[in-house]
Order: structure tokens, then C-alpha cells, then sequence
């Protein structure tokens, strides 16, 4: 596809590197010259101007772009970069709105303005919070089939019964119908197999519904049961959108945060919402606000240090949950050897939306990719194919199949019916089926063949 991305912060360079590894044709437009430096060692064009005006964007190609993605600051610009980009090329638009105040106008901008999509990464990390609140044990949680199945990882204790078991004991010693998708130990990547032998610190990828989740985590003794109170620091657009969740679900949240207004806008939309207007590096203040016993901590300044730190902090002092928002991934081996609980990159969730839209786009009339999700950014994939018709993988027992390596089938829906496949169970036109996947960039559900 040609693709054409307004700006070029982190999202945008993201994009920009995941979309050209996927061998589709970039344009990035940015009025700050010194924005595009990062992708000029990969092969996209650059333009510096205004992405709302005509003069640029047509320089920039869009009578013959497919798709427009406008991920500025500013919410305003990108639904103008979009509706400029209808009239001046009529393709697709994708424009990412993150204000709070235009949440719940989402659907009437995208329909009104004729965009294929309106993006909100700060609400998406919101809600992934939200999910491993319900859920302690999992460090991540992604949902598939309007939340009939989930992704879950979680890290293997040193004290967990799974040490020492292989992945197909998983069903004969534990009697859990869970599916073991991916094992991460170390730098190393693993798709399951039968005989793989689990070890403590190994990270595990796993595909169930809610029910068989819980049921096999109660069996290895993890933590069941969803927080009852959480410390949020800092009061941004996360915070703001996760404290409706959390307040509506009944969990107790007291929000530490240094500037004055952010509190006012909390304490006026939430009166129910405790705030404190203090600042979250002052040792005692956090250990006199209840760090120490907070069911959860939550840290979303907009400081990588102050919230790896914050964190830290509190898996001394406390037991609770951690969950520590990244905005760069640059250093993302030494986070991962800091053992925090859940690690939320919101640019990485608006560039799997994105990702997934343009696979989809690119797919086959058999099947297209309705869900995508990186488990481990650049290693391994989760995607959600809907089977339209008959093609080469339809119809046929899995076990006579050929698949590439590095490929498992986690799951087949039908119906209301979640199939964790064996080798005879076939895939069927109206299947939507869930593949795990170290291949890159898969578009359609054939390509998990050799």
C-alpha cells in the first residue's frame, strides 16, 4: 500500500518502521525537520510542512495514497489532515484523537467525517490496564472474539508447580484446557511444543477462555482475585480514563499528582476520586498515602525514570500489582531485567490498531486479519483471521497440513463454540480462527503455509 503519515513523534516513527518492514510504500510529513532524523536510515520518504495543507500532502503523493495516517499532538490537525486528504485523494483516513472531551464523539467523527478509523492509544492502554487489574497474575492481557478468548502472559515463579513440567502436562497432570502458545526465556523465543520443559522466570504466552484462565491459574496458584484499591501516579489522559473504569468496577483509587490543574480537572469530573496534589518523589508523602499497601500501584507520569523508579519504590515497600507506563523502548532489555509486573507502551497499542487495518486491507476475499497483537514486539504475533471461503487450508485435518515453522493454531471459533484444535479438527469457511506466529507479517490465513 502507499501510506502517508502526518507526524513523526514516537507513534509516527513506529509506524513508519513497522509499516516499511511490511513492504508498503511511506511517506512521513512533519513541520519539525528535526522529527523525521529518526527514520532517515530507513526506506521512506520524509517531507518537511504542514500535513493539513494541500500543497504538501500533494507533494507528498496522496492523489494515488491509500491510506493517510495522522498521528500529530493535536487532535484538531489530524481530523484535518484527514478531511483534507478525502477531498484532495479520497483514500482511506486514520486519525488518532486522544482528548477525553472527544471520547464519546468517536463514532460521530468517524462516521461524519468518513474516516476508517478514530484511534485513542491513552483510552486502549486504559483499558489494558483495567484487564490485568481484573487479573493480577497475567502481566498482559489481550482479548480476541469479543473477549471469548484471551491472550495471557505471566512470568513462572521460582516456587510454581509448572517448573519442571512439560507443555503437554499442561493437560494431563493439571487437567486444564488451556493452550500454551509462546515461552520466553532469556533473549530467546520459543513457539510450544509438547516436550518443551517449563523453568522458573520463563515468561508464558497462553490462549483460553476467561473461565479455563482462571481455573488453570487457581490449579498453579497464582493470584485470582482483581485489586480492591490502587495508587495512580500522575494525572494525565490514562489516568483519566482508567479512574472512570476502575471507579465504575468498584475499586478504590487515590490519584498522586504534582501540578494543580490536572487535580482540579480529577476532583471536578470524579468527586468520588481521591487526588493529592503533592509530589510522588517525596518518600514519605507515598508511604503516608498507602504505597506501601495498595492493592495495586499504577505509574503514568509522562517520565520512563520517574515511573521505572516510582515502581521500583513500591515493589519494596508493598505486594501490590505494578504496572509502569514506557514511552521508549530503546532500553526495553534492561526494563524486562527490572521484573516489573506489566510494562503499557501506548505507542506500540496504536501501531498494532494501525497494523492490523492495513493487513486486513491487504488481505485475500478468503479470510482478512480482524485482531493483531504483538505478545513480543518484532519476535511474536497473535492475529484473529475471519475464513470468508474455501482455500487451501479449509476442509482439511490440520495434521495433514504443511505449516511453516514457527506457526500453531491456538484456537478455532465457531459459532459460540471455542475449539482448542487437535490434529483432526479442520478449519471451516465461517472459522475464525487465532494463529500464533514468529513469521512476519501475515495477511492471509494461507500464508501460515509452506
Amino acid at each position: 500500500m502507499d501510506i502517508i503519515i502526518v507526524g513523526c513523534g514516537k507513534v509516527g516513527q513506529t509506524l513508519a518502521q513497522e509499516l516499511n518492514e511490511e513492504k508498503n510504500n511511506i511517506t512521513v510529513i512533519d513541520i519539525n525537520a528535526n522529527n523525521l532524523i529518526p527514520v532517515s536510515g530507513i526506506d521512506v520518504m520524509s517531507i518537511v510542512g504542514n500535513g493539513a495543507t494541500f500543497a504538501v500532502q500533494k507533494e507528498a503523493g496522496i492523489e494515488n495514497a491509500d491510506l493517510l495516517v495522522a498521528v500529530t499532538d493535536s487532535d484538531e490537525l489530524n481530523l484535518l489532515c484527514c478531511m483534507v486528504a478525502k477531498k484532495a485523494g479520497n483514500c482511506k483516513t486514520i486519525a488518532r484523537v486522544r482528548d477525553p472531551a472527544y471520547s464519546s464523539d468517536a463514532a460521530f467523527l468517524k462516521d461524519e467525517l468518513g474516516l476508517a478509523m478514530v484511534i485513542n492509544p491513552e483510552l486502549a492502554a486504559a483499558e489494558e490496564i483495567a484487564r490485568v487489574l481484573r487479573f493480577p497474575s497475567a502481566s498482559k492481557i489481550d482479548t480476541f472474539a469479543n473477549g471469548k478468548v484471551e491472550l495471557l502472559k505471566f512470568k513462572i515463579p521460582e516456587s510454581s508447580p509448572l517448573v519442571g513440567l512439560s507443555v503437554k502436562e499442561i493437560s494431563t497432570v493439571l487437567g486444564c484446557d488451556v493452550l500454551i502458545c509462546t515461552i520466553e526465556r532469556g533473549n530467546d523465543v520459543y513457539i510450544a511444543k509438547g516436550d518443551f520443559v517449563f523453568e522458573k522466570k520463563d515468561i508464558v504466552s497462553l490462549i483460553a477462555t476467561p473461565k479455563n484462565a482462571s481455573v488453570f491459574f487457581e490449579k498453579i496458584k497464582h493470584k485470582l482475585h482483581s485489586v480492591k484499591n490502587a495508587m495512580i501516579v500522575g494525572g494525565g489522559k490514562i489516568t483519566e480514563y482508567l479512574c472512570e473504569k476502575l471507579i465504575k468496577s468498584g475499586i478504590s483509587v487515590k490519584v498522586i499528582e504534582r501540578n494543580p490543574a490536572p487535580c482540579d480537572r480529577l476532583c471536578t469530573l470524579m468527586p468520588e476520586l481521591t487526588v493529592i496534589n503533592g509530589d510522588p518523589n517525596e518518600r514519605s508523602l507515598m508511604l503516608q498515602e498507602g504505597i506501601a499497601t495498595a492493592g495495586a500501584f499504577i505509574a503514568l507520569t509522562d517520565q520512563d525514570e520517574e515511573n521505572i523508579l516510582l515502581s521500583l519504590f513500591a515493589k519494596n515497600v508493598g505486594k501490590g500489582k505494578l504496572v509502569t507506563k514506557i514511552g521508549r523502548t530503546d532500553f526495553d532489555e534492561v526494563i524486562g531485567a527490572l521484573e516489573l509486573d506489566s510494562v503499557i507502551i501506548p505507542k506500540n497499542i496504536t501501531a498494532d490498531v494501525i497494523l492490523q487495518y492495513v493487513r486486513s486491507a491487504n488481505s485475500s476475499m478468503e479470510s482478512n486479519v480482524e485482531t493483531l497483537y504483538n505478545i513480543i514486539p518484532g519476535k511474536a504475533e497473535a492475529a484473529e483471521f475471519a475464513i470468508h471461503g474455501e482455500s487451501d487450508i479449509t476442509g482439511t485435518a490440520l495434521f495433514k497440513l504443511k505449516f511453516k515453522d514457527g506457526v500453531l493454531i491456538a484456537t478455532i471459533l465457531r459459532g459460540d463454540k471455542v475449539i482448542i484444535p487437535h490434529g483432526q479438527d479442520m478449519i471451516l469457511p465461517g472459522d475464525k480462527v487465532i494463529v500464533v506466529s514468529t513469521q512476519s507479517a501475515l495477511q492471509d490465513i494461507t500464508d501460515i503455509l509452506r
